[in-house]
Order: structure tokens, then C-alpha cells, then sequence
């Protein structure tokens, strides 16, 4: 019996160093790296941007998404050997949920199409999210060479105005909100709601990591200046006023009821500005002339508390979205997986 009981061990410990060993010998399933380039008229530099990153990169899966481009663009990039996607609809938001929506990976790329970043630099911001520090990994140019090298003085005051906002909004600690190079991970793409069309989409994708609580990292990134003959498309007075606009509706969408709040101080202070000369009036004379300025307060203290109620409201809301999106995230999860891990990158049913 004991000598059995042996036997019987020692047939288990060789099996389970056959398992052993066995894993070791599989081989590992490479990573999925898809490069994700928005592209408008950029055919004096794509060519450049899809070499650079198949070069680095020579198993990825390089994907162009041509945003009604008018030149040359989309038949140098595939010539240089990207997938390239049409998107019809203009804007840079729709190009990046046409993305988000159609490629599947392991991590993502994104860089712009003008050649302002070192393939190098962006490469190494998957490093994070491989090994599962991050969601989104930021490509700040800010704390590089971005000032020295943009010529766009009003480009950089915006920067900084939209980093101020955000950082002080969100309680956040960010230095770079609308770079273009980032890296992502699959949860944060195939559960993000894109809702903006245009330029602003990189401060609601950087707003709502913040808000729904997801890794966020910073990598420094070079930044160089557009080539001669190579013109930005962002419109610096009506697409700044784009973001702004994009900040304050993610402000009130996002921190309700610290918005409403606001609004609420503000309508009580007019309220007790406008209450003080008859108060004073009354205490003193007995009689009250200033009937106007005694409507216009009651009106105004009214508006205070609908706008507290309302905010109140909207952040109770607020909180159940955030519930089903937790729901959500978990349910990608179990379904992820679930899956094969053995297919390469592509698209996702149709373009």
C-alpha cells in the first residue's frame, strides 16, 4: 500500500512537471498592435508616417482612415503598405469612432498623419498598456520640444487654457489634454462612446478616462514642427472656440452638480445684492419703495434653488449611468474573455 501511494505520487509529480515544462514550450501568442492614423490631405507626409511605423513595427496592422482627403493621400499610404478605411463623414471624431469601432488589438496606436511625432516615441507608449498599467497612455509633447518647435503662438496659450480647465475641473494633474499620440488598451476603446464630430475629440476621450475612472499615464513625446508645404487643418480661432465649448458641456454633463452649483451662487448672490437696499429701506423708514428690486431678488433666490434642485437631479443621473457603465465594463470583460485569443488584428465586419 505505501509503496502504491508512492508509485502513485511520483507518477502525479512527473505530470504535472510534463505540464511545466509543456507551457514553457509553447510558444506565446504575439501581442496585437494596430497603428491608427486620421488622415486629410496629408499626402507629402503619409507615405513618411506609414514607413516609420512599418519599419518599427513590421508585424503590426497599419490602418489609415481617409477622411475625404482630396489629394493623393490614401493611394500613397497604400502604396506604402496600410489598410486604408474611408470615412465619409468630416471631422476627426467620426474618423476615431470609425476606428474604435471596426479594428480589434491587443493595444492601439494613434498618431497624426503630418509627421510632427517620433514614430519611436509612440511606439514605446504601448509599453503601459501591455503590461497593464494603463488604459491611455498620453504622448505629451508639452514637456518636450512642442513649445520650441510649434510657430503658433496661439496654439500653444490654448493648449495650456485647455490643461488649466481640466485639470482644475476634473481634479486632475495632466499635462498634455489634445495631443494626438496616444496609446490605448481594448476595454477603453470598445466601451468608449464617441459623441464628438471634430478636433475636440481628444479632451472628451481624456475627460471621460478621467470621469469613468480608467489608468490614465503620461509618456514625454518629440514633437516637430509640420514640413514646408504641409498645412495644419485646425482653424485656431473657430475650432479653439470648439473645444471650449466641447470643456463646458463636459463640465455640465460630467460634474453636474458642480455646475449647477455655480450657477446657483451666482443667481443667490444677485439675489441678496438686490435684497439689501430695501431690507435697509424697511429697517430704517418702515416703508419699502423699491418694489422692482424686491421682485427681481425673489425671482432670482427662485432660480438659485431650481438650479441647486436641477443639479442635484442631474448628478443622481449622473451616478446611475456610471452604475450601467461599471455593469457594462464587466460584462465586456466576461465576453473578452471568453473569446479566441488566436485571431490577428482586422476589422470588424464592415467599413
Amino acid at each position: 500500500m505505501h509503496r502504491g501511494a508512492e508509485v502513485a505520487s511520483s507518477k502525479h509529480k512527473t505530470l504535472e512537471d510534463d505540464k511545466r515544462v509543456l507551457h514553457l514550450a509553447l510558444p506565446k501568442r504575439r501581442p496585437r498592435v494596430a497603428v491608427l492614423i486620421p488622415c486629410y490631405n496629408e499626402e507629402k507626409t503619409i507615405a513618411k508616417v506609414v514607413g516609420d511605423f512599418r519599419l518599427l513595427l513590421p508585424e503590426a496592422e497599419i490602418y489609415v482612415f481617409d477622411n475625404n482627403s482630396a489629394d493623393r493621400s490614401a493611394d500613397l499610404a497604400a502604396l506604402a503598405g496600410a489598410v486604408v478605411v474611408r470615412e465619409r463623414r468630416q471631422g476627426k471624431g467620426f474618423v476615431v469612432r470609425s476606428m474604435f469601432r471596426n479594428v480589434d488589438a491587443d493595444v492601439y496606436l494613434m498618431v497624426d498623419a503630418d509627421d510632427t511625432y517620433e514614430a519611436a516615441d509612440i511606439v514605446a507608449l504601448a509599453g503601459p498598456v501591455l503590461d497593464g498599467s494603463a488604459d491611455m497612455v498620453i504622448g505629451d509633447r508639452l514637456s518636450s520640444t512642442y513649445f520650441e518647435e510649434n510657430q503658433r503662438a496661439l496654439h500653444g496659450a490654448g493648449n495650456r487654457l485647455v490643461r488649466r480647465l481640466i485639470n482644475t475641473i476634473f481634479r486632475a494633474n495632466l499635462t498634455d489634454i489634445m495631443t494626438g499620440g496616444r496609446a490605448f488598451s481594448p476595454i477603453f476603446v470598445q466601451t468608449y462612446p464617441v459623441m464628438c464630430g471634430g478636433f475636440e475629440i481628444e479632451t472628451e476621450m481624456t475627460v471621460h478616462a478621467l470621469d469613468k475612472g480608467f489608468m490614465v499615464a503620461e509618456m514625454p513625446v518629440r514633437y516637430r514642427d509640420r514640413q514646408a508645404g504641409s498645412v495644419s487643418k485646425l482653424k485656431t480661432i473657430p475650432d479653439g472656440t470648439r473645444v471650449l465649448k466641447t470643456v463646458m458641456a463636459l463640465f455640465k454633463d460630467f460634474r453636474p452638480l458642480l455646475f449647477s452649483s455655480i450657477i446657483s451662487a451666482v443667481f443667490l448672490a444677485v439675489a441678496i445684492a438686490l435684497f439689501i437696499s430695501p431690507l435697509h429701506e424697511y429697517l430704517t423708514t418702515g416703508f419699502v419703495r423699491k418694489v422692482p428690486s424686491i421682485i427681481v431678488s425673489m425671482a432670482c433666490g427662485m432660480c438659485s434653488l431650481l438650479a441647486l434642485f436641477a443639479g442635484a437631479i442631474m448628478d443622481s443621473i449622473r451616478k446611475q449611468s456610471r452604475m450601467l457603465y461599471e455593469l457594462e465594463l464587466h460584462r465586456w470583460s466576461q465576453e473578452r474573455e471568453a473569446r479566441t485569443h488566436l485571431e490577428s488584428p482586422g476589422l470588424r465586419g464592415r467599413c
